[in-house]
């Protein structure tokens, strides 16, 4: 299973390398959004430290949803999705292999410009090291609940809009608990209880949400 894994995780990496633009449009929105706010709110730092935790992570959350529709369109029209079905490996890691490597193009080079980014809101050395560990461990829990929402609308027209619908809500609590622990940290109060629950959302969708994609996969390839 580790080597069907780790299969398909290099498979998709060279097919993003092979699409770059696509990897660097979420990119581009994720430093646009934020960049804009402190351009439109103005040099005031402390309303900027406090919007700051806000902003980073509706910038994240937004960002990672621009790739949702794209993570099994590409193999379900070249009929690659076909042959995963029919493979005797687990649908569920061959899923989770696919969801590794969109955050290793996605998700992680956020976490990497955050600190970057940070600098504009004036925020601290150890605010910005909460916030880098919480997109570290949320974005993956972006890309892995929302990898159920583009299963379920795969080969619908106007699959976007209806994957941005199913999967919002969904996102609400890692946007609360991801936010909510960089607003602690800058205040004082430790964020080990907003952490403590972001890494059990991550923990409990690295469980389940494989399997719920690997059903959605199948009813929407019938």
């Amino acid at each position: 299973m580790f080597s069907a894994f780790r299969t398909i995780v290099a498979r998709d990496l060279l097919l993003a390398m092979r699409r770059r633009s696509d990897v660097l449009t979420t990119l581009f929105f994720f430093v646009i959004v934020i960049s804009l706010f402190p351009l439109g709110i103005g040099p005031e730092l402390n309303t900027l430290r406090l919007i700051a935790p806000g902003v980073f992570w509706v910038a994240a959350l937004l960002a990672s949803m621009l790739a949702l529709e794209k993570l099994f369109f590409v193999d379900y029209q070249d009929g690659a999705l076909e042959q995963m079905l029919l493979t005797p490996q687990p649908l569920s890691i061959l899923v989770l292999g696919k969801v590794f490597a969109h955050w290793l193009v996605t998700g992680l080079p956020l976490v990497l410009l955050s600190p970057l980014l940070g600098l504009q809101y004036d925020l601290s050395g150890e605010t910005i090291a909460v916030l880098m560990f919480t997109l570290l461990i949320g974005t993956p829990t972006l890309g892995l609940i929302g990898a159920i929402g583009a299963a379920l609308t795969l080969g619908i027209r106007g699959g976007g809009v209806l994957v941005s619908l199913l999967v919002l809500p969904l996102y609400i609590p890692v946007l609360i608990f991801g936010a909510g622990a960089v607003e602690a940290e800058a205040s004082g109060l430790g964020g080990a209880g907003h952490l403590s629950m972001l890494g059990a959302i991550l923990l409990v969708s690295i469980l389940a949400a494989p399997l719920a994609t690997a059903a959605a996969l199948r009813i929407s390839a019938e």
